[in-house]
């Protein structure tokens, strides 16, 4: 079997890909290792940039998401017991967030690539890449007892962090920044109405909160925890009570309770990877790059990768240059590293460290009551939080 890109993975970024090379006439093919209920069946983040919102329109798949997508021109910084809004539509020049679920967003695309008659591979065994740093990269894998060959002219990696691409690049070759954090966020989805109609940030002696929603009547709620905490030890019960020693007393009044869809904690870490290009291989999303969850960049800064990536091999094909190509893994990077920078500086100052104590939690406070009574560091806030432009720095 042949294809012009053979895409390792059926996320969000690799079926983005896939419909972006598809429009422009390049033949590709996705082969992922789980079942298709199972990638909609991982639970993520789903606030989007306007830069991901522009993507999905461009590839025509976002009818459902201006229909359902929550439009937020802010949020609300809580600490010290008070809630301050943030108001990122008037601070930068009109520009909002939509709060639209990844795993919504990854069924759009699936539907869309079914309904196009695409080719998605699912549940593939043993994917092998080969021969990538050559002119002839291929890629190997089994299914239904059977080995198959994909032949093609790029690999595009895009598989997450524990994935075969990155895994396969000689250790030389990559240099890897990690910083792991010391808590974890311990979430819950409930069908409540949300607490607030925006997203709700709270910094507060007991650590971090975050209020969030993915409609109307489904809300996510998370609060900071140990990384020794098991999801076990936490009933529904313990968990709400949790929440609302987080909030103000009018978040309090208005918080719904009931029972959860689902429960987990996640760890947080900084990762980044460098280069992104091998050959004729690429690193696109998690399989690069991973940012905390605080401030919502994961899903976003994968849309950026595969948009340079989309480009870079539409030019290589269309008009038979390379310098897009060669430029891929400069570019995203870039990028990445400001959106690093943000979520660690975000979560930073809105989580509790264990060894800052009081005097890191004063200071903390000292730095939110500057942020938002200072006009510049509440737009610097702002700007980040809705997606710096493609071309930002360029």
């Amino acid at each position: 079997m042949r294809t012009q890109v053979a895409i390792i993975g059926a996320g969000p970024s690799g079926l983005l890909l896939g419909a972006l090379l598809s429009k422009a006439g390049i033949d590709n093919i996705i082969v992922e290792r789980q079942s298709g209920e199972y990638v909609l069946g991982r639970i993520r983040a789903g606030v989007l940039e306007q830069v991901t919102v522009d993507l999905l329109d461009e590839i025509g798949v976002s009818q459902r998401l201006h229909k359902e997508g929550l439009v937020h021109g802010g949020f609300d910084l809580l600490f010290a017991g008070k809630r301050h809004r943030i108001d990122m539509n008037h601070l930068t020049g009109g520009k909002n967030v939509v709060v639209y679920g990844q795993t919504e967003v990854t069924r759009d695309l699936m539907d869309d690539r079914a309904a196009k008659g695409l080719t998605t591979i699912y549940e593939a065994d043993n994917v092998q890449v080969h021969d990538f740093e050559g002119s002839n990269p291929r890629v190997t894998y089994d299914k239904d007892g059977k080995s198959h060959t994909l032949a093609c002219d790029f690999i595009a990696g895009c598989d997450g962090f524990h994935g075969v691409c990155r895994a396969s690049v000689p250790k030389g070759a990559i240099k890897e920044f990690e910083k792991v954090y010391p808590f974890g966020w311990l979430g819950i989805l409930a069908d409540v109405p949300p607490v607030s109609h925006e997203l709700i940030y709270a910094n507060t002696e007991r650590g971090f909160a975050l209020c969030s929603m993915r409609s109307p009547t489904r809300s996510r709620y998370y609060v900071q925890v140990p990384l020794s905490d098991k999801v076990e030890e936490w009933s529904d019960d313990r968990f709400w009570k949790e929440l609302r020693l987080h909030l103000d007393p009018q978040a309090q009044e208005s918080l719904v309770t009931g029972p959860s869809i689902e429960k987990s904690i996640a760890p947080l870490r900084s990762f980044v990877a460098e280069p992104m290009r091998f050959g004729r291989m690429f690193l696109a999303g998690d399989a690069a790059h991973i940012v905390p969850p605080t401030g919502a960049k994961g899903l976003n800064l994968a849309a950026t990768d595969v948009k340079y990536l989309g480009d870079a091999i539409v030019e290589h094909f269309a008009e038979k240059s390379d310098a897009d190509i060669d430029h891929y893994s400069q570019r995203c990077l870039r990028r990445i590293w400001r959106a690093e920078r943000f979520s660690w500086w975000f979560t930073s100052l809105m989580h509790q460290f264990p060894e800052a104590g009081g005097f890191g939690q004063k200071v903390q406070e000292a730095e939110l009551d500057y942020l938002i009574h200072s006009e510049a560091a509440s737009r610097a806030l702002a700007e980040n939080y809705v997606g710096l432009p493609l071309n930002f720095g360029e």
